[in-house]
């Protein structure tokens, strides 16, 4: 059973309906017992980075993600999801994210031929091998964002062309970010979760 975290600022359902089609038994929860028991969480988002990270520290979610983390228990952060997994933001104003992956989020140049917010379909490049990139080198998935992840390249396992390269997947250890929407994204959005899947079955192993 893995929790995708309700805290009123993400795309649960369709990530639910998602989880449900590759067979991974999934609930949606703001419930710190139910998520500290999961195998592994989901953090979705969409809005703006200060209100979010607000609505995690309002609900002690914050804590309860950290403490899945020193658990070591997988986590994806999906879209605004993946760039609270950072350690800022400096959307609006200077925000704290999580800190569980080194780097911060900034906002994409706005240029002629770039539009903000990016939206659409971008090429994935592989750029290093985890469960969850296996099969995306090559693959386009649906973006939706105005900021992107700065973050180390050691840290970056897949990106995609735009005003910047855009690190389109990150990772450290047993937590995973996709700056694009893995549920929106068909068949390749489908392979990822089952990827995860993956990881998680892994995971809870190693603990056991």
């Amino acid at each position: 059973m893995i929790v995708i975290i309700d805290y009123d600022t993400g795309n649960t359902k369709s990530i639910s309906k998602a989880l449900d089609f590759i067979g991974l038994q999934n609930k949606i929860s703001s419930n710190k017992t139910e998520i500290l028991q999961a195998d592994g969480v989901i953090l979705p988002g969409v809005g703006a980075y200060p209100e979010a990270m607000q609505e995690l520290i309002r609900r002690g979610l914050d804590v309860t993600l950290k403490e899945i983390a020193v658990l070591r228990k997988p986590i994806l952060g999906v879209c605004l999801g993946m760039q609270l997994l950072l350690e800022s933001s400096n959307e609006h104003v200077f925000t704290k994210g999580l800190g569980l992956i080194p780097g911060y989020a900034e906002k994409l140049p706005d240029e002629p031929k770039f539009v903000v917010p990016h939206m659409g379909w971008n090429q994935l490049e592989n750029k290093r091998i985890t469960p969850l990139t296996k099969k995306v080198d090559g693959e386009y998935v649906y973006y939706v964002h105005s900021y992107y992840a700065n973050c180390p390249p050691e840290y970056i396992i897949a990106t995609s062309g735009y005003s910047v390269e855009i690190p389109g997947m990150i990772n450290n250890g047993h937590i995973y970010g996709a700056q694009f929407h893995p549920e929106k994204s068909g068949q390749i959005g489908l392979e990822i979760l089952k990827g995860f899947k993956e990881v998680i079955r892994s995971c809870k192993s190693s603990l056991q």
